[in-house]
């Protein structure tokens, strides 16, 4: 933690709603004319999309159904680490971005499910702000919490999540809906044991209420 180099995690699973409490910071930020470094915690992810396909395969052909982007074996839990306990000390860290679809693509002209290269963070920042699934996490081999000065979850409304889960992934990222199932099937054992507690160790957690019916994920319509 730090009082000179500042760091806020926004932390929730997927679908949750985590970017949409980021771009609310985002405006007040430019309203009250803070300069922040944006963080997204799927650069932290460790394979790009093809390792990602080849090692669920293989992790699949020994009988392990369960390797995730919920857990630490797909994801670079030590390097965000010392991100944070970098910025925390100098205000100075290295980050990349995971470019989901297309059209983020484009202007890198990479693949879409490919990672950017790494990159220093621009100086004179007065704050770092992360948005992802994993800040608040600790483990047997890190305490990622340990470094946030403002922790806020966005914490599960399961079916709600699925929806806009399903919704996204098949409109924004293409995938079908047997696709979306089974990742959310594959993630339950890391959902349980990596994202869920992180919510007692957050400062301030937000729940959102459905509007909608929310009762099959599966079946539900725009």
């Amino acid at each position: 933690m730090s009082a000179k180099f500042p760091i806020i995690a926004i932390t929730g699973s997927s679908g949750a709603g985590t970017t949409s409490v980021m771009r609310t910071f985002q405006r007040i930020f430019d309203r009250e004319g803070v300069k922040a470094a944006f963080v997204e915690g799927d650069a932290f992810h460790r394979y790009n999309r093809e390792e990602m396909k080849a090692r669920m395969e293989a992790e699949i052909a020994r009988g392990n159904h369960q390797l995730s982007h919920f857990g630490p074996e797909a994801n670079l839990f030590e390097e965000l680490e010392s991100l944070f306990r970098g910025y925390g000390e100098s205000g100075q860290g290295r980050t990349r971005k995971y470019l989901h679809n297309d059209e983020e693509a484009a202007s890198y002209r990479q693949p879409a499910g490919t990672f950017t290269p790494w990159e220093t963070m621009p100086g004179g920042t007065d704050l770092l702000f992360y948005e992802g699934l994993h800040g608040a996490v600790v483990s047997e081999t890190v305490n990622i919490a340990q470094h946030v000065d403002l922790m806020i979850g966005v914490v599960p409304v399961i079916n709600l999540e699925w929806i806009q889960k399903l919704h996204r992934d098949r409109i924004a990222r293409r995938h079908s809906t047997e696709a979306v199932t089974d990742t959310i099937l594959r993630r339950m054992h890391d959902y349980v044991h990596y994202i869920c507690p992180q919510f007692a160790r957050t400062h301030i957690n937000f729940q959102r209420v459905p509007v909608v019916d929310t009762s099959n994920p599966f079946f539900a319509q725009d």
